[in-house]
């Protein structure tokens, strides 16, 4: 069958050969102004006008299926807090520590830049999508929150490192993001390599200077709760003491996510195997969706209360399960 409206089946061609294009080709948005693009419309002989139904219906099934899929990762994400309730710590929690750079740019309904630096659990092994790191689901958390601001959280999360590797990119990955907040993972792989807490909290506290120098607001991120790195339990509660005495020191925000999730398995009953795969160490789809979920939900409120006029750049306190 063919169609021989001279003008409109070539723009609904085209369209959707374009939509499909998008949809099918990653890769084409790396693509410079000054590069060609390939062909997308379907080949319409000059002068006739004419389209190639059939051809259009093999694309439409094409998009329609990468729609569906990206529809159905939506779903599952979605879904992931339903299958275990994401409860905060029992009695409430405080503010995780004013952020006032962050909630002035709110407020003028300027772009905000969020870098979540860290090893592999801000990079998101484990997770089963790009889409269940700890990073998307904090931005998608911050957009609905903000619907009308500008906000982009960077993935600097690189697998296997700690303060020493991660002090040798900070400029590179941290601030030439010219960051509004860095939310700092670190310790884990410290515990995990035996080293001592007191070198890595120097590495840290010079980190955290640079990263204030830079204007940027800051709330850290100590250890994971999990079996791995509580058969270490001595050393992992040096590090977990090291990084709350800098980040009193140096007045920024800290989210305790040792003590968040050992309420998850000891008050909330929530077994191992919820929220950590099966190595031991890496949270799963559902323990990075109540991580972020909870950390969002301390950042909206800390920042909040900077707007009210209800806590000021020096009020830091700790999101602290009571």
């Amino acid at each position: 069958m063919r169609v021989s409206d001279p003008l409109k089946p070539v723009a609904v061609a085209a369209f959707l050969a374009t939509a499909l294009l998008l949809i099918s080709s990653p890769a084409s948005f790396a693509q410079t102004p000054s590069e060609p693009v390939a062909e997308a419309a379907p080949t319409v002989t000059p002068g006739e006008g004419e389209v190639d139904v059939s051809t259009l219906d093999r694309k439409k099934t094409v998009a329609g299926a990468a729609l569906d899929k990206i529809k159905d990762v939506a779903k599952q994400a979605g879904d992931i807090l339903g299958r275990v309730p994401c409860l905060p710590p029992k009695g409430g929690a405080k503010s995780i520590g004013a952020l006032p750079r962050v909630a002035r740019k709110l407020a003028d309904r300027r772009p905000v830049v969020i870098v979540a630096f860290g090893s592999s659990s801000t990079q998101g092994y484990g997770s089963t999508s790009p889409a269940f790191t700890y990073p998307n689901r904090l931005a998608a958390q911050l957009r609905r929150h903000y619907p009308t601001s500008d906000i982009t959280v960077v993935n600097s999360g690189k697998g296997g490192e700690d303060a020493p590797e991660m002090m040798r990119r900070l400029k590179s990955t941290v601030l030439d993001a010219q960051p509004d907040l860095v939310i700092w993972q670190v310790g884990t792989n410290a515990i995990l390599r035996n080293l001592d807490p007191a070198d890595t909290g120097k590495l840290v506290d010079d980190g955290i200077k640079a990263i204030q120098s830079a204007g940027a607001d800051i709330v850290l991120v100590d250890p994971q709760y999990v079996p791995r790195v509580n058969e270490r339990g001595e050393n992992a509660g040096k590090m977990i003491k090291a990084l709350g005495r800098l980040a009193e020191l140096r007045r920024v925000g800290i989210f305790p996510r040792f003590e968040v999730m050992k309420e998850w398995h000891e008050q909330q009953a929530i077994p191992f195997d919820k929220f950590v795969i099966a190595d031991g160490l890496h949270m799963n789809d559902w323990g990075y969706a109540c991580f972020a979920q909870l950390l969002g939900d301390g950042i909206i409120r800390s920042v909040d209360q900077v707007r009210l006029g209800t806590a000021g750049p020096s009020d830091v306190t700790a999101f602290r399960p009571m």
